[in-house]
């Protein structure tokens, strides 16, 4: 059995932040990262887009507008100091037609009260932003970025690793987790493991790693997001990041475009039902799971309300045309011949037994254990200020 002080289950940019946290504010203590995969970082964050996001879609006094504009903040400072290379290139969000202009409002109304530098913004000024998107009006977010988190992980870890006593282990799935006293003992493929406290941010299976110690409020439903990328000599088609104004009716951002920090330019996602954790490929399929997920009420309900939507996703999940034809309403001039199939990413989706989904992050505390049961974007670039957040929380106990 090997002993430490802090057991953080799962791999990704917010296991890796919290870690980081844990290193920077409590050097003595030992830390111990399990992840199961061969590598770090290789599945939400991994495929994440690269945005630093700004806070200007979410609740106000939501955890997830808090933790973005501090999470941002520090995000760029980490880049800094690290000499990871990020750009604030900014974006706009365009209404194409006059019933959206009701909805781009209230975000731009949302952004102010949390406090995001943005603009609202005519035809003439979004053609000096983006001279081939199509648009009636535009809110401008000066402030939004992009980075290339891959890279942040990699200095996440590196900086854990120079901390005598530190542990990230790959290759490591765990397979039960047990109260001892004041202890927590956490079992595993590769043997046992004993800390005072143990941080579930294990992204797609964090509600499995819930139910080891308790019922979990929710269940995680994967969703596929589909990508294409843009052939290289119509970059010019994009500038930097163009985001259609969200469908109020339907929980996703729907398809946009966004430069990426290599210089490439990508579009999309839709958001599929996967039909695996894990189910990049249309032909991925795991059986458990996908059972798991249509025989739970929560989704069946989330399926009835959001049937139309989600037909038009699976369309153009199978349909090219139908996915160009969606880009064509930022911007006209893209056509199928200028797009090739990039990686899709999965979302983590935490969905409630009513069939509602889980809008902001997800953080709860059962005595010596704290579980990301809710994470997706903007996790990535909150991920230093949720790190903040999950040590305030263990800090009391030590």
């Amino acid at each position: 059995m090997q002993q430490t002080d802090i057991i953080i289950i799962g791999g990704g940019i917010v296991g890796l932040a919290t870690a980081y946290q844990f290193s920077l504010d409590y050097p003595r203590l030992k830390i111990t990262l399990l992840e199961k995969e061969p590598s770090l970082a290789i599945h939400q964050t991994g495929h994440n887009s690269g945005v630093l996001h700004t806070g200007i879609y979410y609740k106000p006094g939501s955890l997830k507008a808090l933790n973005c504009r501090e999470g941002k903040s520090s995000m760029e400072e980490f880049c800094r100091k690290e000499e990871i290379d990020f750009e604030i290139c900014g974006k706009v969000i365009v209404a194409v037609s006059e019933n959206e202009l009701t909805a781009l409002e209230t975000i731009y109304q949302r952004g102010r009260t949390n406090g995001v530098r943005c603009e609202m913004i005519g035809v003439e000024r979004l053609h000096e932003l983006e001279p081939h998107v199509a648009g009636i009006k535009a809110v401008h977010v000066p402030e939004a970025g992009i980075v290339n988190y891959g890279k942040v992980c990699e200095k996440f870890a590196e900086q854990i690793r120079q901390q005598e006593g530190n542990e990230i282990i790959c290759s490591v799935k765990v397979t039960a987790i047990r109260q001892k006293t004041q202890r927590m003992l956490v079992d595993t493929e590769n043997g046992e493991y004993e800390g005072q406290y143990v941080v579930n941010c294990a992204g797609l299976y964090s509600d499995k790693i819930t139910s080891m110690t308790q019922k979990p409020d929710s269940k995680i439903i994967p969703f596929r997001g589909e990508y294409y990328e843009v052939r290289p000599e119509k970059h010019h088609l994009c500038r930097n990041l163009i985001y259609p104004v969200p469908d109020p009716d339907f929980p996703f951002l729907g398809v946009h475009f966004t430069r990426m920090i290599d210089g490439s330019l990508e579009c999309g996602p839709n958001a599929v039902l996967a039909f695996a954790r894990e189910g990049y490929t249309r032909s991925t399929v795991n059986f458990l799971e996908l059972a798991e997920v249509l025989s739970y009420s929560g989704f069946m309900k989330l399926a009835l309300k959001y049937w139309r939507a989600g037909a038009g996703e699976m369309w153009r999940s199978f349909s090219k045309a139908a996915f160009v034809r969606a880009l064509q309403r930022l911007i006209p001039e893209i056509t199928a011949e200028d797009l090739e199939e990039a990686p899709a990413g999965i979302r983590a989706q935490a969905v409630l037994p009513n069939g509602k989904l889980v809008d902001d992050f997800l953080i709860q505390q059962n005595k010596n254990m704290i579980n990301v049961g809710n994470a997706p974007s903007p996790a990535a670039t909150s991920s230093l200020n949720i790190g903040k957040h999950i040590v305030g929380i263990v800090a009391k106990r030590f």
